[in-house]
């Protein structure tokens, strides 16, 4: 009993600054290391100067990112729930919904992993795979999406559920662990164990076994914690979870899986459109979509670890404390993303060059292929504080339980906004207008959200913060 009260108390009363930064940091850090994990398949890749193995992870990374979708509406709607339920004092209540959450996150990961595989080749194509992309991105996919699938899935559901129940170093340490691994087992399975030409195949293997034995940690990790926090492992629980709960944790589990999923279909669009252009283009857009995560991967972690304080605070009443926690993580954010776009504007070229080399396999193509995502990188970096903004306020709107106003700033956001503009810039400008689409679209969608949120917070009596 004694460690969950530590973790009322970093809710509750620990000072603001120390709270948010104990519960961000390890989250930044996995965030980065789950990055390196996700990008390392690429830099490896890349060492073949083979375009045409990079278009084709680009094409597959669709796929992966629906993995992330899918977790969230069990780990962030059951986490989100967790939190609230801790704040208003019903732990029985939060054990049934981490359960519930971790047998619906293994039960949904089977059935996506079954239809990509039963339409694996029409998928791939829809996404945009060519002749000569198509039999490297059905292996990656195949081993990656298909086989691997539940592991993944449950990894990532598993670290909300232990984040949000204060657990955050050990959720971070999951997720870590598994891109470290992957980092180290890339390279062996890629150029030492799999023969000249399989290199995809290789990052495929050494990706989907790094995935599998986080899982494995996380689920030692959370029967732990289940010890003294409101988790629980038991199906049981899982079973008497009532309607009421189950339509919470959808409420928000369900926009924030939308949310994700609209961006995986924006990304489709982009690919779509990068791909009609040529297949150098997908590969420059590749590159750049992958580099330009890094202040993504801060500024989510920001958000996650300010997630369960969020939802604390508002469910006890603590309004004050709630809006502070909001404004600091604003601040902490924005910083990170002027930084970026000042970084991203002087070595575009360099980080270009760091996912594709020009010395080796089709040199005119890959230098080509650099070009593109040179200039497409110092494009869309400018992006980077709007896209703060409206990951922060979707998430402030996630841990209050606003479901409806995250799933109709998800909706307009990418449907109204982004994906319109990235056919229409394109078609008035070529690649460059498919590449300027993002800030604009972004900065629409963060207005839009930050009109949502207030109007929410106001309704709730909390003045905006």
């Amino acid at each position: 009993m004694k460690r969950n009260i530590s973790k009322q108390e970093l809710f509750a009363r620990t000072p603001v600054r120390q709270a948010l930064l104990t519960m961000a940091v390890p989250t930044i850090i996995s965030q980065m290391i789950n990055l390196i994990y996700n990008m390392v398949d690429a830099f490896f890749i890349g060492r073949t100067g083979d375009s045409y193995m990079m278009a084709a992870t680009t094409i597959t990374l669709t796929l992966v990112m629906m993995n992330v979708a899918l977790s969230n509406l069990f780990g962030i709607g059951g986490g989100s729930l967790v939190a609230r339920l801790m704040g208003a004092g019903e732990p029985e209540k939060a054990r049934r919904v981490s359960a519930f959450g971790m047998y619906g996150a293994i039960a949904i990961a089977a059935v996506y992993a079954g239809l990509i595989g039963l339409f694996l080749d029409p998928v791939l194509t829809f996404l945009g795979a060519s002749e000569a992309t198509l039999g490297y991105a059905r292996s990656y996919a195949l081993i990656v999406t298909v086989m691997g699938g539940v592991p993944s899935i449950l990894s990532l559901t598993l670290a909300h559920l232990l984040r949000n129940a204060g657990f955050s170093s050990q959720a971070s340490a999951g997720l870590s662990m598994g891109g470290i691994l992957n980092c180290v087992l890339d390279p062996l399975f890629m150029f030492v164990l799999l023969p000249r030409g399989q290199e995809v195949t290789g990052a495929a293997v050494a990706t989907a076994l790094s995935n599998l034995i986080a899982c494995a940690y996380l689920l030692w990790a959370y029967a732990r914690a289940a010890k003294d926090a409101p988790l629980s492992l038991k199906p049981g629980d899982a079973r008497r979870m009532d309607g009421a709960g189950i339509r919470a944790l959808f409420a928000v589990g369900v926009p924030s899986a939308i949310l994700t999923g609209l961006f995986d279909v924006a990304n489709i669009c982009v690919n779509i459109i990068a791909a009609a252009h040529n297949d150098l283009v997908l590969a420059g857009m590749g590159i750049v979509m992958k580099v330009e995560r890094v202040p993504n991967a801060i500024n989510i972690g920001i958000c996650q670890g300010m997630l369960p304080i969020v939802a604390y605070n508002f469910s006890s009443g603590d309004h004050k404390r709630m809006q502070e926690v909001i404004a600091t993580a604003r601040k902490y954010g924005l910083a990170v993303s002027f930084i970026c776009i000042a970084l991203f504007q002087c070595f575009a070229a360099q980080a270009a060059r760091a996912f594709l080399s020009t010395s080796a396999g089709d040199v005119a193509a890959a230098l080509t292929t650099v070009g593109y995502a040179t200039l497409f990188l110092r494009i869309r970096s400018v992006a980077s504080p709007v896209q703060f903004i409206n990951y922060h306020t979707s998430y402030c709107m996630q841990a209050m339980g606003n479901g409806r106003g995250t799933m109709l700033h998800a909706f307009v956001r990418e449907l109204v906004f982004y994906i319109p503009l990235m056919f229409l810039l394109d078609r008035l400008f070529g690649e460059v207008g498919l590449a300027a689409a993002l800030p604009v679209g972004e900065a629409l969608g963060a207005a839009f959200a930050l009109w949502l949120l207030g109007r929410w917070l106001k309704a709730h009596g909390a003045e905006a913060a």
